[in-house]
């Protein structure tokens, strides 16, 4: 299994430490929540403006599209 782990102070390690930490807090705060992650986060090396602008377009314009997540607790 270690072989598989995140190294130690990685950015995978840390995420993963904080996403932990994060959801034993909620789900000890509010367990009718049933609060859980997407199974994996989406990194991006940027390598030059054009991908840092369409990076960034996304991170604006996502919360737009909240409303039409099939996963979004209103839509369920």
């Amino acid at each position: 299994m270690s072989t598989i782990s995140p190294k130690p102070n990685s950015i995978s390690s840390i995420i993963d430490s904080y996403k932990s930490i994060v959801t034993k807090t909620i789900n000890q705060k509010y367990p009718e929540i049933n609060f859980g992650w997407q199974s994996r986060f989406n990194d991006h090396i940027i390598r030059n403006k054009q991908s840092l602008y369409r990076i960034r377009e996304y991170i604006r314009n996502n919360p737009l599209n909240w409303d039409k997540d099939e996963n979004n607790l209103k839509n369920i």
